[in-house]
């Protein structure tokens, strides 16, 4: 009870950075570094995943493994992140969550066996988990309220970048250095970045510790309960979870299994070549920023089914056996999930009348938990029934999706 008075004057007096303060500029710039401290640790292995393969002779869905478990470390993650935030502030936890993520990556090209890897792997991101947990909370109450969307979107943009990052050093490195020294400068790359973050990232003034509740482990236990069932009760969160949930994992399966694709027949890139598929990856850059601001004009739900349906369109498109027409739909395929998803994650907030962070916390649960589950077993259709297959199962998902958030998201408040 004696909390309420504490919070509530608080957001009264901060309104947020306004877009083009330095405040602003500093904040975006943090969130910026921290995108690729994370997204570039997490997907290092990424472009490697045929070299782990043939290295370590294991198949391709065990060699995603260093992607999936990465991706459930940081699911299971997410959700404990924003607790911890909601006691300690946002910037403190993304910066013990970052910092911790380096050393494990740093040392992972120094484990002994794969095994060893995959224990490494799952601990990097579940460490990492503490910026897409708390990024989006951390934007809400720090940018002024008309600028939210906009943020949003440029956060989202930035992690592409780093995604891209990671991605784009690793696969030519490899072909010289082998796949740990490759790991190993990705990691290095992120520890840059997350010291950027740490120097960058402006002081919280809009958030509110939140208070403990009484009655010891079993109260705590009833208000986290309380707190996530206001967010499960919600049809529109619900449905953006389950959007990330299918988005997420169809597009890893995707860029899991399209190198494999590019280093066979009819195509017999090398690794170098084939790595830089991940270019496509910029349009997801530019698509993200450009769908926050069709959402001013259209609405998010219009801009979130046209963009989920252009996903479903560039798989489809690369079905075929010829190299430019494969890259044309991998361009249209990214640009579409990421507009898609930079709308629903900056959704989950305005949506959430309480538990921001929370909100925030099961997006990310089913994002990543997409991509674990998803990206891991679309190795097995790949295998088994080969890329067409694939690509079609992908369409048919994202169709679905469009249809699924069409309807449940009749209005918009």
């Amino acid at each position: 009870m004696s909390s309420a008075p504490r919070t509530a004057p608080a957001a009264a007096r901060w309104d947020g950075h306004p877009k083009g303060s330095p405040g602003y500029r500093r904040l975006i710039a943090a969130l910026a570094c921290a995108g690729v401290a994370t997204f570039a640790q997490l997907y290092s292995t990424q472009a490697l995943l045929p070299r782990l393969s043939a290295d370590l002779a294991v198949d391709p869905a065990r060699a995603a493994l260093t992607v999936s478990l990465a991706t459930i470390g940081l699911a299971v993650a997410v959700l404990p992140w924003s607790f911890v935030a909601d006691r300690i502030g946002r910037v403190a936890a993304m910066r013990a969550g970052i910092l911790a993520a380096t050393v494990m990556g740093l040392a992972g090209p120094l484990a002994p066996t794969f095994e060893a890897l995959l224990t490494l792997r799952f601990l990097e991101g579940a460490a990492l988990g503490s910026v897409p947990a708390i990024a989006v909370a951390y934007l809400s109450e720090e940018v002024s309220r008309g600028h939210a969307a906009m943020a949003a979107g440029t956060y989202i943009a930035g992690t592409t970048v780093g995604g891209l990052a990671g991605r784009l050093v690793a696969g030519p490195l490899a072909d010289v250095l082998g796949w740990r020294l490759a790991v190993l400068a990705v990691s290095v790359l992120g520890a840059g970045a997350a010291v950027a973050f740490v120097a960058l990232a402006p002081k919280s003034r809009g958030f509110s510790p939140a208070p403990r509740a009484p009655g010891g482990l079993r109260g705590a236990a009833g208000a986290v309960a309380r707190r996530l069932g206001a967010q499960l009760r919600s049809g529109r969160l619900v449905m953006l979870y389950t959007q990330a949930f299918l988005l997420m994992g169809s597009f890893v399966a995707v860029y899991n299994y399209l190198g494999f694709r590019l280093e066979a027949g009819p195509f017999w890139l090398p690794a170098s070549l084939a790595s830089l598929a991940f270019l496509a990856y910029l349009s997801g850059t530019f698509s993200s920023g450009y769908a926050a601001r069709l959402s001013l004009r259209f609405g998010r739900r219009t801009v979130v089914v046209a963009s989920t349906a252009a996903m479903a369109a560039g798989a489809v498109v690369m079905l075929a056996d010829w190299l430019p027409v494969v890259l044309a739909g991998l361009l249209v395929f990214t640009a579409g999930f990421f507009a898609a998803h930079g709308i629903a994650s900056g959704w989950t907030g305005a949506i959430a009348a309480s538990g921001r962070a929370q909100a925030a916390s099961l997006y990310n649960l089913g994002y990543y938990g997409g991509s674990s589950v998803l990206g891991w077993a679309g190795g097995l259709v790949f295998h088994v029934w080969g890329w067409g297959a694939l690509a079609l199962s992908v369409a048919a998902i994202a169709l679905t999706t469009a249809a699924a958030s069409w309807v449940v998201h009749h209005s918009e408040r």
